[in-house]
């Protein structure tokens, strides 16, 4: 019998695509082997150094791409979600084909056994449909939260029970009942920003979209999270009850990281920090970083950087070139941060930084950070404690799981004021209480991902579950796995 061979999938953009590249090596390290699916754009370039030395690296993994829609120049950011979501969808028949092709084995195969599984980003829920459809099992895999997830699931039962939408001059610290598992600490802040202005279920595209990906992902085999189940355990029981099966094994960065060749950056990663946090005191340095989509004004800026400087602490500061709007040059921006900063000695700019190693290194005291799934759970492995200020979509609900659940941080949502930023920053630096829940966290993910940790037997379970659903499949078989 040839071995399982799955075809991964992720939404094309930075943070889903490194996500499922860890996932991928998980598989490659379990002996299966993996075509990932990137799309034209975010394909590896032909040739490059790091790419064929990941390829050498790993003889069972090899990349493909389809269009995603857009054309070239199309700004690929937050801004423009909706549109990337709306144009990966039309580039169905391409995935079909390119499918069919893998499926049957066509060819050689460059060595590689027909695709036997799909594992798809729970955005491309097409995908999932159009594999089960040429006979190919499928899994959806959702990048985001637990509890994100649950709260969109559940947003079709908060219109039935009147607690959406909200009315008008709402308080939005007033709680909010109907996502099971969440009634102690969920508000109304803390619901994906959309919620906020829908009047009704579909009036916003973003959030519309969002909530159909998710109720499709019943269709699928299982669905798949970045999570530990120690970190969001209510949330599974509840979302295993409207899945046919669900798997946390997270967080995979740890789990199984990929090469640093493999994962993707648009922005060239600047070691030399790393230099200059050598030269800081233990737990004295505030990290800040923003994430690859989120965008600020430039009023926002002026405030974030007094606010920094009125913490008194040094900091390093990811600004990437396009985050500040009305086109501030970024050499600008990085003047104005060291003038304000009294000097490079007391703060460092850079446009990407190596989050990881910066994370786990002995100067960084918390980490200033818009809350996204990938950097909460890198920052709560490492045991840092987080200042969050959350953009958009699933960062609401992670930054109130930091403030209100595990109590490794400080949730300051809803507010760009200097003064709030400075006083939560030297908080979330010299609390004892803070930075003891942080190291509690880490230490219990350490023991997830250990061998016989919860997060370490999920993904061998995965596997088998995978290898099954293949085994199947190859007999022409229909099985749902179960």
């Amino acid at each position: 019998m040839a071995a399982a061979h799955v075809l991964v999938f992720p939404w094309p953009v930075q943070g889903h695509i490194n996500c499922m590249l860890h996932f991928a090596t998980g598989l490659l390290r379990a002996g299966l082997h993996v075509t990932f699916l990137h799309s034209d754009h975010t394909l590896p370039a032909a040739g490059d150094d790091d790419d064929d030395a990941l390829a050498a690296a790993s003889p069972r993994l090899r990349y493909a791409s389809i269009p995603d829609g857009l054309p070239d120049g199309h700004p690929r950011h937050a801004g423009a979600a909706v549109r990337l979501m709306e144009s990966v969808q039309t580039q169905s028949s391409a995935y079909r084909s390119l499918l069919a092709e893998l499926a049957r084995g066509d060819g050689d195969g460059g060595g590689f056994p027909p695709v036997t599984c799909v594992v798809a980003d729970g955005l491309l829920p097409f995908a999932v449909d159009v594999a089960e459809e040429l006979g190919v099992p499928a899994l959806s895999f959702r990048t985001a939260s637990a509890c994100s997830f649950l709260a969109y699931l559940s947003v079709p039962r908060l219109f039935e029970l009147g607690e959406l939408p909200f009315p008008a001059g709402g308080d939005l610290d007033e709680p909010v009942r109907g996502v099971p598992g969440m009634e102690s600490f969920l508000r109304r802040r803390d619901l994906p920003g959309q919620c906020r202005n829908c009047t009704e279920l579909q009036n916003d595209p973003l959030l519309e979209m969002v909530i159909d990906f998710t109720a499709r992902s019943r269709h699928a085999r299982a669905l798949v999270l970045n999570t530990a189940a120690s970190m969001e355990r209510a949330a599974l029981d509840h979302i295993a009850r409207n899945m046919r099966d669900v798997f946390a094994v997270g967080p995979l960065h740890v789990m199984s990281p990929a090469p640093a060749a493999a994962l993707a950056s648009q922005w060239r990663e600047d070691d030399g920090c790393m230099a200059w946090l050598d030269g800081q005191a233990d737990r004295s340095v505030v990290y800040v970083s923003l994430g690859s989509l989120t965008v600020i004004s430039p009023e926002q800026f002026t405030e974030f950087l007094s606010g920094l400087v009125a913490a008194g602490h040094p900091f390093l500061w990811v600004l990437r070139p396009d985050m500040v709007t009305a086109r501030l040059q970024h050499a600008d921006l990085q003047e104005a941060v060291v003038a304000a900063a009294a000097g490079d000695s007391k703060a460092r700019v850079v446009r990407w930084a190596p989050q990881r190693d910066v994370l786990r290194h002995r100067a960084v005291g918390c980490f200033l950070t818009h809350a996204g799934w990938n950097s909460t759970l890198e920052a709560a492995v490492e045991g840092v404690p987080t200042v969050c200020w959350p953009f958009f979509v699933d960062q609401q609900i992670n930054s109130r799981l930091v403030g209100a659940v595990w109590r490794t941080g400080l949730d300051m949502k809803d507010v760009c004021d200097a003064a709030v930023l400075a006083r939560m920053v030297r908080e979330a630096m010299e609390s004892g209480e803070i930075r003891a829940s942080a190291q509690a966290l880490s230490q219990q993910l350490g023991r997830d991902v250990a061998d016989g940790g919860s997060s370490a037997t999920e993904f061998k379970r995965l596997i088998a579950f995978i290898e099954q659903l293949s085994t199947t499949a190859q007999n022409g078989g229909c099985s749902d796995g179960g």
